[in-house]
């Protein structure tokens, strides 16, 4: 597992990436900074990669501090709460079938205070 830490205007936040190609692929770069979108307690961003993208093992139903990535619009996601397709159970559900590649480490919920249309970024740690 490598792991990450995702920046944001408020706090860091410790994530751990699988060996995945999607998760190389951003691990191994210099640090990433990108614009966030909000859908609920799913944060987004835009993040074309260079790598293998698997056909099986997408799906739309997820646990609160996966970490995923959204094929469709090249996208980078975490979902720390409830999304708009949540049912009862309060568990993140993604409006398409994204890739799962990660969890967050420990509390992830004061990503709710990331903010919309702000710069999150991606560093790998050691």
């Amino acid at each position: 597992m490598s792991r990450i830490i995702v920046r944001t205007i408020r706090g860091d936040f410790i994530g751990e990436l699988d060996d995945s190609d999607i998760s190389n692929a951003i691990w191994l770069s210099d640090g990433i900074t990108v614009e966030t979108n909000m859908l609920g307690g799913m944060l987004y961003a835009e993040l074309p990669l260079d790598a293998v993208l698997p056909k099986e093992g997408r799906t739309t139903e997820l646990r609160t501090g996966d970490i995923a990535y959204w094929p469709g619009p090249g996208a980078f996601c975490i979902f720390y709460g409830p999304t708009p397709l949540s049912g009862e159970d309060g568990e993140p559900v993604a409006p398409f079938p994204v890739i799962r590649i990660g969890r967050m480490v420990g509390d992830c919920s004061g990503l709710e205070d990331a903010g919309d249309r702000q710069r999150l970024s991606i560093l790998p740690t050691f």
